[in-house]
């Protein structure tokens, strides 16, 4: 990977003259995303992360932090123990810059040897499992990383509204595909292109059922106005 995503990032914290980022799936056209929306305050972002961050307490792992906004809230005005972890260097360099404490580059998979009270994956961040395939083994890592009552608050969405209908309100959707909720990604920033790599939007029934077949209950917390909503889960 070039790591674009978090140049894009750091580019902004250091002010050398970033650019917005543009963004394609194998299901939308391409699109521009303003790489300041990622450094929002806490009264900018949708409700939907505003209750995740008032639910979240106790020693706190952010799992794809990007910019750090949603950690440098719960390290700032909460006042809680929070470790931010992204795979991508430049991001965690400019989260370092922001002034969160504790940043660093990890991958979710490999962190062994800790526990945590709360573990967030907001911004549709259970698509980074990727497949439908891998979300076993992904709920289970997480499972793994929480202490006896603590909990993992992640927000997704259901794309079954991207699909067109038939005259009988059903959807058409192409055979080929193993689950609706796969999507390839593609990013361009200044000029190059990342490699294409798989993203996951998981409908609450199906994340429900996978939930539960790793042990973990499944709760409802918050429906969006767009398919989108907040879970809970706990062991």
């Amino acid at each position: 990977m070039k790591d674009l995503f978090g140049k894009a990032i750091l580019d902004h914290q250091t002010n050398n003259s970033p650019q917005d980022l543009i963004t394609e799936t194998s299901i939308s056209e391409a699109d521009e995303m303003s790489v300041a929306y990622l450094f929002r305050s806490f009264g900018q972002m949708p409700a939907m992360e505003q209750k995740a961050l008032e639910l979240a307490q106790g020693k706190t792992l952010d799992v794809g932090c990007g910019a750090g906004s949603h950690s440098l809230y719960l390290q700032n005005e909460k006042q809680l123990e929070v470790t931010a972890i992204d795979i991508s260097s430049n991001a965690i360099e400019a989260c370092k810059l922001r002034g969160l404490k504790n940043a660093r580059v990890q991958d979710i998979m490999a962190l062994e040897g800790e526990k945590f009270d709360t573990i967030l994956l907001l911004m549709n961040g259970a698509g980074m499992c990727g497949r439908l395939k891998n979300i076993g083994a992904f709920l289970q890592k997480l499972k793994s990383l929480l202490n006896k009552n603590g909990q993992v608050l992640l927000d997704s969405s259901d794309i079954i509204y991207m699909f067109d209908e038939d005259e009988d309100g059903g959807k058409w959707i192409p055979s080929d595909e193993e689950y609706y909720g796969e999507v390839v990604f593609n990013i361009q920033y200044k000029g190059q292109k990342e490699d294409p790599f798989n993203w996951l939007y998981i409908d609450f029934n199906t994340l429900q059922n996978a939930a539960h077949a790793a042990g973990l209950q499944c709760q409802l917390v918050l429906e969006g106005e767009h398919y989108d909503y907040l879970a809970k889960l706990s062991l």
